[in-house]
């Protein structure tokens, strides 16, 4: 056959991309263990972060990370409508986030300013644990942001309103403006601030411009620069995930409790 004619190129131009396919194959189902891992230790680095069990960008190892979580990060499932624990179903391997599309596993979710059009039945929470005590609250939180879903945590201290921590491991916000949701700096500014005003409603947000020191201004974060909307997404996420919908029900059992134990 003449390399030339247009039964040699089809047949070539076939063969190539049939091998090209069975290569991106197996390597997408070669690496997908490892790539899930990644997302693993991933979440439980943010998780020690957000803890103040590790330093923003610190150099630690997969095994390090493992270990440090293992040491002191509890998870437990909850039951979003009741707040109570869920202790028959395994934490390791619960997948909110897989649940939540799982019609026989969640809920439509009412009326919201987060974006959110279904609720999982049941939630992962995370407790820094130590001596025996609970000294961390890490909730998820999720919702709309401008360009994207943003997925993070928040981290309460036992008296479930003071906010020891914010982070989001996952967005596609605009580099330079929404996505300085990543900034330290900025995050650090939520170190301190009160997430409930004095009647419980979820009271933090972040507005246009800077805010007060923490003992002035206790509810608001200083706003994004050029990013409004990817701020008022952060504000709806974080208020809804603290709302009657999200944790409050789990966060008033452990007041009526007294402690987050």
């Amino acid at each position: 056959m003449r390399q030339d004619s247009n039964a040699y190129i089809i047949g070539f131009a076939t063969a190539v991309c049939l091998v090209c396919s069975i290569v991106v194959s197996t390597s997408a189902v070669a690496l997908r263990e490892r790539q899930d891992r990644n997302k693993v230790l991933d979440r439980q680095t943010q998780v020690l972060v957000v803890a103040g069990l590790l330093e923003e960008g610190q150099n630690v190892s997969p095994e390090d990370v493992e270990s440090l979580f293992d040491e002191h990060i509890q998870i437990r499932v909850i039951n979003l409508e009741t707040g109570g624990y869920e202790d028959s179903i395994e934490s390791s391997t619960y997948d909110q986030r897989k649940a939540t599309k799982d019609p026989s596993a969640s809920r439509a979710a009412p009326a919201n300013n987060a974006g959110l059009t279904r609720l999982p039945d049941n939630a992962l929470v995370y407790q820094r644990v130590e001596d025996d005590a609970v000294q961390s609250l890490i909730l998820p939180i999720e919702g709309k942001g401008l360009w994207s879903t943003l997925y993070g945590f928040i981290a309460l201290a036992p008296d479930t309103t003071t906010i020891q921590g914010i982070t989001f491991y996952e967005h596609g916000e605009t580099p330079g403006l929404g996505g300085e949701v990543d900034n330290p700096t900025w995050k650090a500014l939520w170190v301190g601030r009160q997430a409930y005003d004095s009647d419980w409603a979820p009271a933090i947000e972040v507005i246009k411009g800077a805010a007060g020191p923490v003992a002035e201004d206790p509810y608001r974060v200083d706003g994004l620069s050029g990013s409004t909307l990817t701020a008022r997404g952060v504000t709806n996420l974080v208020q809804f995930w603290l709302g009657e919908n999200g944790f409050d029900p789990y966060l008033e059992r452990l007041r009526a409790e007294g402690s987050g134990s």
